[in-house]
């Protein structure tokens, strides 16, 4: 699944998911996108002689459910066919960076090469550091160097963030759903394109310093030399013999001498031949520590946004996907794996979460019910031999009782280290079931339970999950049809 078609599935499904009580897409809309999306992807297939897949049916189905919204909703056509920042940014930027970079010698003396050049120096020196830089982060790749930021990141993968005006509420909320989802879900190929962008635009910048330097050559006489008030010939003949070493080396150029480098210091001047010497010195030198290893470097980020573009990471394995590929036979069933926390299921509770499993993932659906973390316990210590990344899982959920009150250092620490330590992101169910019965029907029993929701799901937030609410001992009355119901945690 490339890009795009990965960009219209997690639209629909945000769209579905916000539209719970389906005023944008009615039962109707979806059922007929759903049987015209597998005829669609079996009269593919059979023309490829090739099996159907779920890429191809929810391909085929995001493209009608789309086309129906805009056919509808015209204000939401623009956002459909909005694209993110990165294609102007990766235009605009080399090119300012050549421009920036051939107006260089504007600012320093444009009729001498300066031996110790300042802005030559810094370029040299600031891409030097760039590269070590990147190489202790290769060796420590755990440990983010914190850029991109961020925010960044989220402003380029998703464009413009304001909304198209006269959307219906649920398309509006199931829109802003998605854009926070999408920028994580692309962060990856965001930064592999502002990486390539950047590279790129730092050997531009080189290029456009080192052919001003030949243009002005063209029009003018330069006059080689060097000052300094603090460094001696010595000094600066080594100095310049290790920076220049490796152009010296490789484009067999002619070396200098001490003497040379003492006959040099200003207000001395050279011939024309002298100054030519040093630009082509200085010239080869940055092409080799500056241009060269900025273009392979944007070379290797071109080719990773490439490859996610191509295959981009999405997760078909969550319960909405696999339910929806379920009506054309693609979906195998699921797992769906309960850490139970300070909360003793009963026999009545645990076929709860039986039938919760199989609202996931249809009637293949199973449940794995782990035993419950006493309350206190340290993660690290009760989930060692739990593989919060066993690939045989499709979700993985913390179960709270609702009567419990969150506690940031009990509660909290038990979902900040699944969050951590999850790739697949977290599932937060909160069973209502004991505390409607310890309630029992007071006047008040309403508002207390409205409020004690809102207080876990605010608690949920702050620990980047998302909490939904559950009845064990009656799921019906919190149905996760077709997993929309259902939220997990941004993978980390």
């Amino acid at each position: 699944m490339n890009e795009q078609i990965a960009r219209e599935v997690v639209l629909v499904r945000a769209i579905e998911t916000a539209d719970q009580k389906k005023e944008v897409l009615s039962e109707d809309d979806r059922m007929y996108a759903s049987r015209s999306a597998r005829e669609l992807a079996q009269w593919q297939a059979s023309g490829k002689q090739a099996e159907v897949t779920g890429d191809d049916f929810l391909q085929q189905r995001s493209e009608l459910i789309l086309k129906r919204i805009t056919e509808r909703t015209p204000a939401f056509a623009a956002f459909a066919k909005r694209r993110n920042g990165m294609k102007t940014l990766a235009l605009t930027l080399p090119l300012l960076a050549l421009l920036l970079g051939a107006g260089l010698d504007r600012i320093t003396d444009p009729h001498r090469v300066d031996l110790l050049s300042a802005p030559l120096l810094l370029i040299i020196a600031w891409n030097v550091l760039v590269y070590l830089g990147l190489l202790i982060w290769l060796c420590i790749p755990s440990h983010s160097l914190g850029w991109p930021k961020a925010g960044l990141v989220r402003h380029l993968s998703v464009g413009r963030l304001a909304l198209p005006r006269k959307l219906p509420h649920a398309l509006s909320s199931g829109l802003l759903s998605f854009m926070g989802e999408w920028a994580h879900l692309s962060a990856k190929l965001t930064a592999a394109r502002l990486s390539r962008t950047i590279h790129l635009s730092a050997a531009m910048f080189a290029i456009g310093a080192v052919a001003s330097l030949y243009a002005r050559g063209f029009l003018s006489q330069y006059a080689a030399g060097w000052e300094s008030t603090f460094l001696n010939a010595g000094q600066v003949h080594s100095l310049l013999s290790t920076l220049f070493a490796p152009a010296i080396a490789l484009f067999h150029l002619q070396g200098f001498s001490l003497a040379e480098i003492e006959a040099l210091r200003f207000p001395q001047t050279t011939t024309v031949e002298g100054g030519a010497r040093w630009v082509h010195l200085y010239a080869a030198t940055i092409f080799l520590l500056v241009v060269v290893p900025r273009l392979i470097l944007a070379l290797v980020n071109n080719w990773r946004a490439a490859r996610l573009a191509k295959h981009f990471p999405l997760d078909l394995d969550q319960p909405y996907f696999r339910k929806l590929n379920e009506s054309i036979g693609v979906a195998t069933g699921g797992m769906l794996r309960v850490l139970p926390y300070s909360f003793t299921v009963d026999e009545a509770r645990h076929k709860g979460l039986g039938q919760l499993s199989i609202m996931l993932f249809g009637e293949q659906g199973r449940m794995m019910l782990r035993p419950s973390t006493s309350y206190g316990d340290e993660p690290q210590e009760v989930l060692r031999g739990t593989d919060l990344n066993d690939p045989q899982v499709n979700i993985t959920a913390v179960l709270f009782n609702l009567t419990a009150t969150p506690e940031k250092e009990n509660h909290g620490a038990f979902l900040d280290y699944l969050v951590q330590s999850s790739t697949r992101g977290i599932a937060v169910l909160i069973d209502e079931s004991s505390y409607l019965e310890r309630a029992g029907e007071q006047a008040d029993n309403g508002a207390r339970l409205v409020e004690r929701v809102a207080l876990w799901q605010q608690f949920c937030q702050f620990h980047q999950t998302t909490a939904t609410l559950v009845n064990l001992l009656n799921p019906a009355l919190h149905p996760l049809d077709a997993g929309v119901g259902l939220k997990v945690s941004a993978a980390a």
